[in-house]
């Protein structure tokens, strides 16, 4: 029988007297997009941290394409084919764009990011390592229609710009398994729009298997294989967007509309 892409079984943590996430189990299979779902404050970020090893679990297992990831440091995670998007821009604000996602690269380069920069246009291994670099990410700045901002601060950019030059930066690790922390927070509604064809290439055209947390439910309706909705760090229900929708549970935990009928209860 084969194992699952990801496999989270039995997981919990706590901060001193507060339960962050109880007996969490889920698994996702490759290529698909999983989005997990649930009012602020009920673990969902907790879990991200979980699974790309900021926290370690007091209980529990986390297990990538078969290896158990719960104990190693963000950085052996990241190697593995892991990468994530934060819910705050954690982009430096002074460097341009192709900076910000050439950064994205860091683990894949023997030389190491800033001698490879200083190296640039020398005849050297260095440099022609850096040309491979500069190739994948322009490769991604074209995939995101990111071409008039590459040389632009990104300080100077619009939000929404920003957001989607931190997917990108995430995609230049080119992971396996990428986990998108609220990526449409603070954008238009075009802006997601367009995020949602840009999640739906990264899964069909690039093979990536998404994880994603957002509270735009219309969202996590149009693009998401399967959702787990979870409420106090406990699961709640896992299944279809459409079964998941209409659980009265996540009516009432998600907006707090118990009786509201129909598929606009919970959006």
């Amino acid at each position: 029988m084969k194992s699952a892409f990801l496999a989270i079984s039995n997981l919990f943590i706590s901060f001193g007297g507060i339960k962050a996430l109880q007996d969490i189990s889920f698994s996702l299979a490759q290529g698909e997009i999983f989005s997990v779902i649930g009012p602020n404050g009920a673990g969902k970020t907790t879990l991200f941290n979980c699974i790309s090893g900021l926290y370690r679990p007091d209980t529990g297992s986390i297990r990538f394409k078969d290896t158990a990831i719960e104990k190693k440091k963000p950085d052996a995670i990241a190697r593995l084919g892991v990468a994530r998007t934060f819910q705050n821009i954690e982009l430096f604000s002074h460097m341009n764009t192709m900076e910000n996602i050439m950064l994205g690269r860091h683990l894949h380069m023997r030389t190491g990011l800033f001698r490879g920069m200083c190296m640039w246009g020398r005849k050297s291994a260095a440099a022609k390592e850096e040309v491979l670099h500069r190739k994948k990410v322009e490769q991604i700045i074209d995939l995101l229609e990111l071409q008039n901002v590459r040389n632009t601060p990104v300080g100077a950019l619009p939000y929404g710009t920003q957001k989607l030059i931190e997917l990108a930066r995430a995609l230049a690790l080119e992971p396996e398994l990428l986990l998108l922390d609220e990526p449409c927070a603070g954008m238009n509604q075009e802006e997601k729009q367009d995020m949602i064809f840009w999640i739906k290439d990264i899964q069909d055209d690039m093979g990536i298997t998404i994880l994603l947390i957002e509270h735009d439910m219309k969202l996590v309706m149009d693009i998401s294989d399967r959702v787990l909705a979870i409420n106090f760090g406990q699961p709640v229900t896992l299944g279809t967007p459409e079964a998941v929708q209409q659980n009265k549970e996540v009516r009432k935990a998600y907006i707090g509309e118990e009786e509201q009928d129909g598929p606009s209860a919970v959006g």
